[in-house]
């Protein structure tokens, strides 16, 4: 990848979004009564794309903010992941990996939808520098990152690489943490030091206390403006808490619905508060937005937004 010194500067007449991270085969799998161990258990069970990044970019675009998308995925499964992200007008640079499987989850949703996932990473660890165009994190206004791309040592170097290369620009860089199980595998302190100076940063309530060492999510969030100049710490159904540096944290309601599955939840907020935080820096109303799109998330299995369903009037959107 060439040095980006002399590049045109970031954005478009609309702020752009360049999504680095994780392709996924979701296999969800809902039990239809109590599971019977060592014998059958009747179940709802459905494939989707996915992946936090991935299902990050199709939101964002379906809600109407220019987005480029980066991953890897197997050779084989190319064309069935670019149709999917592209059908959401979001533009897919994906490469193609020979010798790596696309990365797949198996999730298990229980009666509440919570979920358990089994995470074969796949061809997403084969991420590299090379796979990001320099002419898109050169017009690119936000730079959004998952902590899956800091949990593996190389996929880290590019991370840490993408992310030094934005500020230098000057474009905004986005974090989420993504995973309590993996950020405790790292270590707080160590994320902390990958990721410290972002702009923005969305850990959940168990992100949040893992990382800031208390489990109040108000006092979390607000310590973990040392680190980030604006937290925003999501809370299932309850809403969200937003920290800004300098300032107190304020609570942000979310109106309660029964789930059916959370996966995807917190990529869903993180699309609908980037959404409006583009078109108007007011993180307060961003996380009032990011919790409606959670919301629409949530009754839905999978977590990615619906399959626009094409007209014969309608063309495909293109990224300006």
């Amino acid at each position: 990848m060439t040095d980006l010194a002399g590049a045109d500067p970031p954005g478009d007449a609309a702020p752009r979004v360049l999504v680095v991270g994780d392709v996924i085969n979701d296999v969800v799998v809902r039990p239809l009564s109590v599971v019977t161990a060592d014998s059958d258990t009747r179940a709802e069970i459905v494939r989707r794309p996915g992946g936090s990044a991935a299902n990050l970019a199709c939101w964002l675009a379906s809600l109407g903010t220019p987005v480029c998308f980066v991953g890897r995925v197997g050779r084989a499964d190319h064309a069935y992941h670019r149709d999917h992200l592209t059908s959401f007008g979001v533009e897919a640079l994906l490469a193609g990996d020979a010798d790596r499987e696309t990365g797949t989850i198996v999730i298990v949703v229980d009666t509440d939808g919570a979920r358990t996932m089994f995470t074969d990473r796949g061809a997403n660890l084969g991420l590299t520098l090379r796979d990001v165009p320099v002419r898109q994190l050169a017009r690119a206004s936000v730079l959004h990152l998952t902590g899956y791309s800091y949990f593996e040592d190389g996929v880290r170097a590019t991370a840490l690489e993408l992310d030094r290369r934005a500020r230098e620009r000057g474009a905004t860089v986005s974090i989420d943490p993504s995973s309590v199980a993996f950020l405790e595998e790292v270590g707080p302190e160590q994320f902390l030091a990958w990721t410290s100076g972002a702009r923005l940063c969305f850990p959940n309530r168990d992100e949040a206390a893992v990382l800031s060492g208390t489990t109040d999510p108000i006092e979390g969030a607000a310590r973990l403006t040392r680190h980030y100049a604006t937290v925003v710490v999501t809370l299932d159904g309850d809403g969200a808490v937003v920290a800004e540096r300098g300032r107190p944290p304020v609570t942000v309601p979310a109106q309660r619905v029964r789930p059916l599955d959370t996966t995807g939840a917190g990529d869903a907020f993180c699309a609908g508060f980037l959404d409006s935080w583009l078109r108007r820096a007011d993180p307060v109303a961003a996380a009032a937005a990011g919790a409606r799109v959670a919301r629409a998330a949530v009754v839905r299995l999978g977590g990615g937004p619906p399959t626009p369903v094409p007209s014969r009037s309608s063309t495909p959107r293109s990224s300006p």
